[in-house]
């Protein structure tokens, strides 16, 4: 089956349920509205940092488009967003802990975005200027005191080498001059004085050093409109839940719904083969073509024509056609009718019909061991297999009427088959 089929197949579901489709969406639709209004608004204020580099440079970050090399912006967000932080924020503000923050960096720049989301403009401004601050703050704490502690350690192994010196400079005039141990303490305090100087220059380097962590480059300013909830998000998100949930209601109602709506649905529910499909309009030499499938496919001369439902001839008018074929039509009028039948065709009206009723007529026949031909199938124009007014001497086929009820003026035995026709439109030629 083409893609194309299985799309009308969809739609045409689709329009069946149209009314369970439509609700889901308005209903959506409204839950969306009604979700809007009782979400209570949320303001964001940002506050813009521009970061710096502080300290040593750090031999272990790499180059890339959004990490200058002693500076990875990746850390530095995450610490903006740090409990640490949180705290020094909160303890800025005397109040409790801040609303969670939310650190972006933009591409190809040494600049944090830290925005906080409050219920109120004036608080998620207030907020969102703490929270750079005590960000800025503690990044000036933490370099000072890993400075102070690089310095501590420079400043003790300066002393050990000062200490080695001295020890070198002690022994030197005990060692006689020209021998080998002379030789090495002179180049030991050589190496040493190569590293007391260089230690000395580091120390100073670390005193020396500015430490600038960086400054607020756009400070935050209460918003003038909430930044949610949005209308486009929960309105939209509201039509699509009651759009999909609407296609999954129209899906299982239609599939739970037993009715016989289409000729797909009587070959998918009930495995019989439809030989002909008169619900949408014929084409030329359809009934032709029926007479020709419903001879081919009966295995003896007799044929019991069943209607689903029962009065399906009742309420019907007809215009016969005559295609003839050398084939006995029984209606089931005549009580003999089950027993003598070689084979049974079932006519389904379809709307009216559900796959139980078809069941159960099979079950019917087969209690009899009448095996059924197939299934014809239509809507307004039913097929209907009636004898004929008077006897013929050479049976054919017959005449296969949409609507009408005849009266049975011959014995089934001689009875020919007459073929469908939608009723004739006034002016129609016949």
């Amino acid at each position: 089956m083409s893609s194309g089929t299985d799309l009308d197949e969809h739609l045409a579901l689709l329009r069946r349920r149209w009314l369970l489709l439509v609700g889901c969406v308005v209903f959506g639709g409204t839950a969306g509205l009604a979700l809007l209004r009782l979400t209570p608004p949320a303001y964001t204020a940002t506050t813009q940092v521009l970061v710096m580099p502080v300290g040593t440079q750090e031999p272990g970050n790499q180059v890339t488009a959004r990490q200058r090399e002693p500076l990875n912006l990746d850390t530095e967000a995450q610490v903006a967003q740090s409990d640490v932080v949180a705290a020094r924020a909160s303890a800025s503000l005397g109040t409790g802990l801040p609303a969670q923050v939310e650190v972006s960096v933009p591409p190809n720049s040494a600049v944090l975005w830290i925005s906080v989301t409050a219920a109120e403009p004036a608080a998620a401004a207030a907020q969102s200027r703490a929270y750079a601050e005590a960000y800025l703050s503690n990044r000036r704490e933490s370099t000072l005191a890993a400075m102070a502690e690089q310095q501590q350690a420079v400043l003790a192994k300066l002393k050990q080498v000062n200490t080695g010196i001295d020890t070198v400079l002690k022994q030197l005039p005990t060692l006689p001059k020209g021998g080998p141990e002379r030789a090495i303490a002179l180049q030991r305090q050589s190496v040493l004085n190569r590293q007391a100087a260089s230690l000395a220059l580091k120390y100073d380097a670390l005193r020396t050093v500015a430490v600038t962590p960086g400054t607020v480059i756009s400070q935050a300013v209460p918003p003038s409109a909430p930044s949610s909830p949005s209308l486009p998000l929960y309105l939209g998100t509201g039509l699509m839940a009651g759009l999909l949930t609407g296609s999954a209601a129209a899906y299982l109602r239609d599939r739970l719904d037993r009715r016989l709506r289409t000729a797909a649905d009587v070959e998918r529910l009930t495995g019989l083969p439809v030989l002909s499909d008169l619900s949408s309009p014929r084409e030329h030499g359809a009934l032709h073509d029926l007479a020709c499938a419903v001879v081919a496919a009966c295995p003896g001369k007799r044929l019991l024509v069943k209607a689903l439902p029962a009065d399906l001839y009742a309420s019907s008018l007809a215009e016969p056609l005559a295609v003839s074929a050398p084939l006995s039509v029984l209606d089931g009028s005549d009580v003999r009718d089950l027993a003598r039948a070689d084979a049974a065709l079932l006519l389904v009206r379809l709307g009216h019909v559900t796959s139980a009723q078809v069941a159960a007529a099979v079950r019917q026949l087969g209690t009899h061991d009448v095996p059924i031909v197939g299934v014809v199938t239509a809507t307004d124009a039913v097929p209907s297999f009636v004898p004929l007014l008077e006897p013929r001497t050479h049976t054919s086929l017959g005449k296969l009427v949409a609507t009408g009820e005849l009266e049975v003026s011959v014995s089934a035995e001689t009875t020919p088959m007459q073929a469908l026709h939608q009723p004739r439109r006034p002016g129609q030629p016949t």
